[in-house]
């Protein structure tokens, strides 16, 4: 049997729909041992509160579906780099929402989008998103959560699609906010980054250690991508039915640096495909590490 330091972490992002506690409930039916799932609507500014019956709901699904680790992500409309002070004001309030409703379900992790640079340079945008995180570090550090930069594709005007963009921002943080990074497989993938062998992988980690650190790695979204390499084009695709490959799921679920952490898939074939994607998942990680 494993111990809780070697169980794989493999899971999925799941539906809360109808209350937050139901995305573990999906977690449990597709075998997952983490999750990642939505706090409140994505598409809306103003989530709802969560009332004491539903932490309540959630604390015993988790207890009952043994998921420890959770993860959720921010809403699509947050622009913590917006140069418009009125939605930068929404973007605040509504991820300073989004941290107060992770503290209240103890989620371990809070996965979000840098921004974009709407109309500034890019580092003006970056340097907008460091003063909106460091404005909330008093919410922050009244609970667990570790906030996750998501490296992007860089479809748009979206920033947080190289290493050092990513790295610019944590260095300018990790002293005072517990911070970190999740890495999409399809997005940087499109963003340029070779992942399709394990040489490829070897030199994009050597690349990530150098702009940010490997410390600062906690998690991982797993999705092929259906568009090709450097296209900055974010369109996900099942495992080993896109672009990169199923060489490169192997050697995420064996390579030492990478199979301890948390990962989530977003395919989008839903529980049916989720299930059979973590089986495949779980027999490369059962081969154990790569070297």
């Amino acid at each position: 049997m494993e111990t809780k330091e070697t169980k794989v972490l493999a899971g999925a992002h799941t539906s809360a729909a109808g209350g937050v506690f139901n995305a573990l409930l999906e977690g449990q039916s597709i075998a997952a041992t983490t999750i990642q799932f939505f706090t409140s609507n994505q598409k809306q500014w103003a989530g709802r509160p969560l009332s004491d019956e539903t932490v309540d709901a959630w604390k015993r699904a988790k207890d009952t579906s043994g998921i420890e680790v959770t993860m959720s992500h921010d809403s699509y409309l947050i622009n913590l780099g917006c140069p418009d002070e009125e939605n930068l004001f929404k973007s605040r309030k509504a991820f300073k929402e989004e941290i107060e409703r992770c503290h209240a379900l103890d989620v371990t992790y809070l996965n979000f989008h840098p921004g974009a640079a709407l109309k500034e340079s890019r580092e003006a945008c970056l340097d907008k998103i460091v003063e909106s995180l460091l404005e909330l570090e008093g919410v922050v550090a009244k609970g667990k959560t570790r906030l996750l930069l998501e490296m992007t594709a860089g479809q748009g005007s979206s920033v947080g699609c190289t290493f050092e963009e990513v790295g610019y921002i944590i260095d300018r943080v990790k002293d005072r906010l517990p911070v970190g990074v999740c890495i999409d497989t399809c997005h940087i993938f499109v963003a340029g980054y070779d992942i399709r062998t394990p040489e490829g992988w070897e030199t994009t980690l050597q690349s990530f250690d150098q702009a940010i650190g490997l410390s600062h790695l906690y998690a991982m979204h797993l999705n092929d991508s259906a568009k090709g390499l450097g296209s900055r084009v974010d369109r996900h695709s099942f495992l080993g039915q896109g672009m990169i490959g199923l060489p490169c799921f192997e050697t995420v679920m064996r390579h030492p640096s990478l199979r301890h952490l948390p990962k989530y898939l977003e395919t989008p074939g839903g529980p049916p495909q989720w299930i059979e994607e973590l089986k495949l998942l779980r027999s490369y990680y059962d081969k154990g590490p790569s070297r």
